[in-house]
């Protein structure tokens, strides 16, 4: 099964609009779990309130999903990388496809500005156990800065 990540396209704007901060934990990022029936679109989803069938506050999780911890936004030979502790949750009984992860900015869902999307490539089962995402050693998310196109 293939594990796929992806970033919603709102993410840019909220940056380029100082909506969200990576940088040394400023912004309060969640981690939150769906079932299969989610269907992500990277191109309208902006908020959370966009997020359907996200896994209901039983069997070890809690709606909302779960703070991340240690998350930085760290540069390193023109690679922008952004991680964080892996989110886990004990005493888990639930099954899940899909992680999102977004800030909380403490309002409305429709202020919450949505980061990213994992697809776990199949329903991931936990019964009475840990669920933990064990994410990429490069990071939640990295940008490589090269040359710009478009400019003359």
């Amino acid at each position: 099964m293939a594990v796929t990540a992806y970033v919603y396209a709102s993410f840019f704007i909220g940056l380029a609009n100082e909506e969200i901060n990576l940088t040394g934990g400023t912004d309060d990022v969640y981690c939150g779990l769906t079932t299969s029936t989610y269907t992500p679109n990277q191109d309208t989803h902006d908020y959370y309130n966009d997020i359907t069938n996200e896994l209901t506050t039983t069997g070890g999780y809690t709606a909302g999903g779960q703070q991340l911890t240690s998350d930085d936004f760290t540069i390193t030979n023109n690679v922008a990388k952004w991680d964080s502790t892996d989110p886990s949750w004990t005493s888990a009984s639930f099954t899940a496809r899909r992680a999102f992860y977004y800030v909380n900015n403490a309002g409305a869902s429709s202020t919450d500005n949505l980061i990213s999307w994992v697809d776990f490539g199949a329903d991931e089962i936990v019964s009475s156990g840990t669920f933990t995402i064990v994410q990429a050693a490069a990071g939640i998310l990295t940008v490589t800065a090269t040359d710009a196109t478009g400019f003359p």
